[in-house]
Parts: C-alpha cells; structure tokens; sequence
C-alpha cells in the first residue's frame, strides 16, 4: 500500500491527535516551534541542496529567502506568543454590564496545508507556524512539482515534530483532490495560482470548510520621475528577476511616463549588468524555470513585444534570460496572466490618473508599487486601487515585518504571518458568563406589553456626535475638577488617620 493509498488513514490519525487535546498547551506548541528552528539550524545544507536542484537557486539566496526569512518568523512568535493567545475583552454594550464577557482564540481542529513549488520550503513551514500556534493538527502537502524540496520536508519535518500532529504526504493533483472530497478538514490554506485557488475553495465547500488563499495577481510598480531611477531600477530589478521572477509578489509590469522610458530602460539594462554581469546564464545568482512545462508558458510571452533587453532562451537548461519589453498592448498575452517569470513589461502613461485607471481595469492584484516623491499622488494611489497589499518606494518589503500579508479578490483571501498567523488559524468564540440580576430581566420576558415597549425606549442610545474644540476642552476641566475633588478627599482621609 503506497503513501497515497492511505491518505484517509494519515487523516483520521491527525484528527485523533487533534481530540488528544495535546496541541491546546502552549508549552506543547512552543515545544514544536523551537523544533522547527532546530529543524532550519541542524539541516541547513540539506535544505540548501534541495532547492539548488529544484529551482537553481545558490545557497545565499537559499538562506537569506527561506531559512533566515523563516527562522526570524519563528521566533517572532515566539516572542509573541503569550500574548497573542490572550483572550480578548471588547467594549461590552449595557446588555451586559453585569457580566463577564471575553473572545477566546481556539483552534480549528485538523487543517490542510497545501504548499507552493516556488518557495517551497517557506511558503509550506510558514503557514505551518500560524497552525501550530493556533493549536491545530495539520496535514501537510508540499508541491509535487519541486520533489527534491517534497522529500527534503516530509524527511524532517516527521524528524522534528510530532508526525501524528503533523504528517507530511506527498501527493500528486489528482491525490490531492481525492484528500480534500473525501476527508473533512477543519480549515484549509493554499498558496498558489488562481486556477488551482478556484478548484480548492470548490472542494472545501462540500463541507463548508473555511479557506485561505494565497494567490498572486499582475502587480503593477509606477515609476515617477521624481523619483532616482537607478534606486527605483535596482530595487525592481531585485523583486523581478530574483527566483527567475517566480514570486506572486514581485512586480509584474512597470508603469511609467513616456519621457522617462528610455533613459528607465537603459538604467535597468546597467543595473542588470552589475547584479547578472554580461551573460546571467553564467551567473550563480540567478535561478531557472521550475519545469518544461512553466518554460514553454513563459517563453511564449516573450513575443507579447519589443524585446529592449534579454530575450535569450535555453530549452535545455529552462533558461530565460532576464528580459524587457516595449511596445507592449493591453490586450496582449503577456498582459493577460500573471506573467511568473522573468519579464518585465514597460507601459508608458500619461499621468498618475492613467496608471490608477489603468489599474483598476484589471483584477485586484497582490501587491502594488510605486516610486514617487510626491506624498499627495501616492495618497491618491493607495485611496483609488485595491490590493492585498501596498509597497512605496520598495518592492515585496509588505511581506515582513510582522504585517498581515494576503490577497483581496482573484489574488486571494485571508491573510497571515506574526500576530495575523494566529487569528487566520483560530475561531474566534464568544464568551459570556451572565450575572445580571433576574430582577432586571423582566422586560425580556412575555407577556409583551406596551408599558415594558415604552421602558425599552428609554434605552435608546444616541448617535455619537462629534466632538468639537470646546467639547474637548469642557471635557478636560471636568476631569480638573474630579482630580482636585479626589485630592481633597484623600486629604480629609489622611487627617482622619492621623488622629
């Protein structure tokens, strides 16, 4: 019997660990957060290897993308655990002044986590952590698509977890869908394309099973001239050729003035130069295609337009070279899709109200960016368009830092990482403890009369006015005067002791 001749085995085993109660301790939960970074320090060649060989990514970007990226968000929540856990106490109306009333952060129970192929180890253990701190049970499904990172994963993460809280299997498309129609998870993460998104969403609602998207998008990046081109040029060229432009967040194509586009392109054409050097085939810093199959999709685009820089292909090593295009139509192929690779569309606009409209003819993306020194038009930017998230003046830097990252429409739903790991993996359960007098509850119950109508009238709150300069200031003296009141009678009460 094979791994995915199992597959409901693997689950009921991980939902009985589930009802064990063993991952509602923190101190449990903590236990596997630590294991997972000894995971990352004791196996850091190994993981390294892998995506060497899947992606063609060199060990420094291996590191500084997954392991370090990773092991910082680790210990974040390690930091953070405590007290993001705590149950939370909103403002109570007077329904409920008598009583105690809290949100408890729960666990969902079993969670599917489905990973991506293009960071494979990141975008499959970061969810991981959000699930583990939540005290859920999780299956875990790396992408088939790269297996050297698959097997690196269900390896150690069996290693260095609990492997009956916390299964790895591997599993193809169609073992996959047969994992999601035939068992019931709990709650159920996929990072990936829009297609596969669509498929996922249709199959958890069988069950009515909560989903979070992590999906991608065309993300945009406006390039102002007031802004220094060669920063702008740099940081772009860094979130569009890293991994070979296989990044959901990595800017998809670049909006700019016309009067600028020359000088942007030879620019980028420099700074290419100095990250890549003469041929980026030879460079160690750049990554290839995934597969044959990604390499054809994304060669095709290349005819979208002009080619201004790069354009070279190799079949054999799934090489594309980083590339620049011009003259590229709206209607066009490569505007089309998510482009996923290595080409960078440049489509000139008027104004900064061309590029919203632009914008916002399209489908919400992931990401938008835009380098611009004037505070009033990147204000317009972000109040006119829609997306999971905004960078100014950087490109992918709102994936850090402990913000909730996330899609909004076709680029995904839900959202994670830090503080927001953890709410994305819990229910949210309202909580009251009733101690209101009976005595006070006698409106509430039948017969229902007019006099009991009229004495809920009375309860009738009113609408919150603004308050203006006075408000303010009468507001202030009240509390003046309290304090003084308060002063005195702490004064009267000390003399009394005194005596």
């Amino acid at each position: 019997m094979t791994e995915t001749d199992n597959l409901t085995s693997i689950v009921d085993s991980a939902r009985k660990s589930f009802y064990s109660g063993k991952t509602k301790s923190i101190a449990f939960r903590k236990r596997q957060l630590v294991s997972l970074v000894k995971l990352l320090d004791e196996n850091e060649d190994e993981i390294c290897d892998a995506l060497y060989r899947d992606l063609g990514r060199d060990y420094f970007a291996a590191y500084l993308l997954d392991i370090h990226v990773l092991r910082a968000e680790i210990i974040s929540m390690l930091q953070g655990i405590d007290e993001w856990l705590k149950p939370e106490h909103p403002k109570r109306d007077y329904t409920l002044m008598f009583s105690k009333a809290y949100v408890r952060k729960e666990p969902f129970g079993l969670c599917l986590i489905l990973g991506a192929w293009n960071f494979p180890i990141l975008l499959t253990l970061s969810p991981l952590i959000g699930a583990i701190a939540a005290g859920n049970c999780a299956v875990v499904k790396p992408s088939e698509v790269s297996p050297n990172c698959a097997n690196v994963m269900k390896k150690l993460v069996s290693k260095y977890l609990d492997k009956n809280c916390y299964p790895v299997v591997i599993a193809g498309p169609e073992d996959s869908s047969k994992l999601m129609k035939e068992n019931r998870f709990d709650m159920i993460f996929y990072t990936g394309g829009t297609h596969v998104g669509k498929l996922v969403m249709k199959a958890a609602s069988k069950h009515l099973t909560p989903v979070v998207l992590e999906l991608g998008g065309k993300n945009p990046c406006i390039v102002q001239k007031n802004f220094d081109l060669k920063i702008a040029a740099k940081r772009i060229c860094f979130g569009k050729y890293m991994n070979a432009g296989q990044i959901c967040i990595s800017p998809d194509y670049v909006l700019c003035e016309e009067e600028i586009k020359d000088e942007f392109i030879k620019i980028l054409k420099s700074v290419l130069l100095e990250m890549y050097g003469e041929n980026p085939k030879d460079s160690t810093s750049y990554c290839r295609i995934i597969n044959a199959r990604h390499f054809a999709r994304v060669e095709k685009l290349l005819k979208s337009g002009k080619i201004a820089i790069g354009g070279q292909t190799d079949k054999e090593t799934k090489y594309i070279a980083p590339t620049v295009l011009t003259d590229v139509k709206e209607d066009s192929p490569v505007m089309q899709e998510e482009i996923f690779g290595p080409i960078l569309p440049i489509i000139t606009i008027k104004n900064i109200d061309e590029a919203i409209e632009f914008i916002n003819k399209r489908e919400r993306p992931l990401g938008i960016y835009m380098f611009s020194k004037n505070k009033e038009e990147i204000e317009k930017v972000i109040s006119s368009t829609s997306s999971g998230g905004v960078c100014i003046n950087d490109v992918m830097s709102q994936h850090n830092g402990g913000l909730p990252f996330g899609g909004i429409g076709y680029s995904g739903m839900g959202n994670y990482h830090g503080k927001y790991s953890i709410d994305t993996f819990s229910h949210k359960r309202a909580c009251v403890e009733f101690g209101a007098p009976d005595i006070l509850l006698g409106t509430r119950y039948p017969p229902h009369t007019d006099k009991k109508l009229a004495r809920i009238r009375t309860l009738k709150q009113k609408i919150p006015q603004r308050r203006g300069p006075m408000d303010t200031f009468l507001q202030l003296l009240k509390l003046a005067a309290l304090g003084v009141l308060i002063g005195y009678l702490a004064q009267i009460f000390a003399s009394l002791l005194t005596k």
